[in-house]
């Protein structure tokens, strides 16, 4: 197993105004961050139109998709827009797709699209890849996956993968899903690993109720039971823990909630110091 340079990416999507937007854009670069990724619902921001104003006032943070809901969109709009933030991001845009989030079906009626069964939407993913690889400078690719036809797209094509795991998930669980996607991919050495962060908190008390909105369940009781998502205790104990992580799991990407970004700053500066290489 290679063991890969950290990236480290914030997940967000929601701003009052354009100018609270780009700060924070600007600040995710300040910090040290690779990547902005926003996710696709109709709670957010439009992916595109979002990512588009985050490239103008940043120069080297990439942006991202977390994940689109392949169902939304056809993979010729997709791949139109990708062409597009390419251009104007010189070529900074990663896209991120997958099959489509738990409980999407209402996001895609609501945009006048078809959510089809689970076969069409693996090919409806597959072929927005597809429509992505083909342009002049075509982009990273990150696919969530979960189930076996998308953990075997997953590993044909993917250059970025992240598990479609509930918020309880264990970091052993983790490691058997990485484990699992090693063992059907002949390029899996070539595959970043990403696992989103949902919280940063020094105890489990410290985690805000308002979490459970986003993880369906009481937090507190997830991070005590070990869930993943979470990670408890200093910038130390957090820093040894994405260490082993890597080591044991090839976890080498993490995306964390935007609402953390700057008390998961220091995390990302001191393994940044352990570890001056560039990002892969």
């Amino acid at each position: 197993m290679t063991e890969r340079a950290f990236r480290f990416g914030v997940i967000a999507g929601q701003a009052r105004t354009g100018a609270e937007w780009a700060a924070t854009a600007r600040r995710a670069e300040e910090l040290g961050y690779d990547v902005l990724l926003i996710p696709d619902t109709l709670f957010t921001l439009s992916p595109f139109a979002a990512l588009a104003a985050a490239a103008a006032v940043t120069r080297t943070l990439r942006i991202g998709t977390y994940v689109l809901n392949s169902p939304n969109r056809t993979p010729a709009h997709v791949a139109w827009e990708t062409r597009s933030l390419q251009t104007i991001s010189d070529g900074r845009f990663e896209l991120g797709v997958g099959g489509g989030r738990p409980n999407g079906q209402a996001d895609t009626a609501a945009l006048g699209g078809l959510w089809g069964t689970p076969g069409e939407r693996l090919r409806r993913t597959a072929d927005t890849i597809a429509a992505a690889r083909g342009l002049p400078v075509p982009p990273k690719v990150l696919v969530a996956a979960s189930k076996p036809g998308m953990m075997r797209l997953a590993a044909e094509q993917a250059d970025v993968v992240t598990f479609g795991l509930p918020p309880a998930t264990t970091p052993s669980e983790l490691f058997r899903a990485a484990e699992a996607f090693r063992g059907m991919s002949k390029r899996a050495d070539q595959v970043e690993l990403l696992v989103g962060v949902t919280a940063f908190a020094p105890s489990i008390f410290a985690l805000p109720e308002w979490l459970s909105r986003q993880v369906g369940g009481d937090p507190r009781e997830m991070a005590a039971s070990g869930a993943a998502a979470f990670l408890i205790g200093d910038a130390d104990l957090a820093v040894e823990e994405l260490l082993r992580r890597r080591a044991e799991g090839g976890f080498s990407y993490y995306a964390v909630n935007g609402l953390f970004m700057e008390d998961f700053a220091p995390v990302v500066q001191r393994l940044r110091l352990a570890e001056p290489m560039p990002a892969a």
